[in-house]
């Protein structure tokens, strides 16, 4: 793990390891003197849409009791975490080998057995891969890769299982959301305060419909 860690206390009972966000940007600008093509840690902070899909998960608890369950972008992994107690398994994916590395730490520090974490670009995602429910918070952030995204996300739809997205409020997410419109059988907004700010994740609950069953 190339960023320093902390343990950081998510709620009474859930505690993972996470980059120092004092270091990230620190450690980032010296990785990146060694090699220019470094990407951004984003996997590396638990976004408002993270833990906004976490709170939204344990009020719909029925979503995802003892079903299997895979976060697709998972970066930290907190929702995913954040139900391991409820879910029968969970697959945490990112395309980051930091980010991956974390998930594993925590996974060991929980002690959850239920849980693994596996290497996984959306753009070329891997088949082998299946789940009844599968989670996405804040992927929605890059127009290049809505063709990716919404093609996965359909796939997953036709094979029968649950999509649960979190998308914070921004222009670029609308267009992105209105795809997926067909599918959508519940929604919700969630207030969050992150870094002293006020913020709204939108939550979108997506199923294959009738019509689409018939096909």
């Amino acid at each position: 793990m190339q960023y320093p860690l902390i343990l950081n206390s998510f709620s009474a009972d859930l505690k993972l390891y996470i980059p120092d966000p004092l270091f990230i940007k620190p450690t980032y600008e010296r990785l990146c003197l060694n090699d220019a093509a470094t990407l951004f840690p984003f996997w590396a902070k638990a976004w408002p849409s993270a833990i906004a899909l976490s709170s939204f998960l344990h009020q719909n608890l029925g979503l995802v009791n003892s079903k299997s369950v895979l976060e697709i972008g998972a970066g930290i992994g907190l929702p995913s975490f954040s139900i391991a107690k409820h879910a029968a398994h969970l697959t945490i994916t990112d395309y980051a080998e930091d980010a991956i590395e974390l998930m594993q730490k925590n996974i060991e520090f929980v002690g959850c057995k239920n849980i693994k974490a596996l290497f996984a670009d959306w753009n070329s995602f891997p088949i082998s891969i299946d789940a009844e429910v599968v989670l996405l918070s804040d992927t929605n952030y890059a127009p290049s890769d809505f063709e990716s995204l919404i093609k996965l996300i359909h796939d997953f739809i036709h094979k029968g299982a649950t999509i649960i997205i979190a998308s914070p409020e921004r222009i670029t997410a609308s267009p992105f959301i209105e795809q997926l419109k067909m599918n959508i059988t519940q929604q919700d907004l969630i207030e969050i305060i992150y870094n002293d700010e006020k913020t709204f994740i939108g939550l979108f609950v997506l199923k294959q419909n009738r019509k689409q069953e018939s096909h």
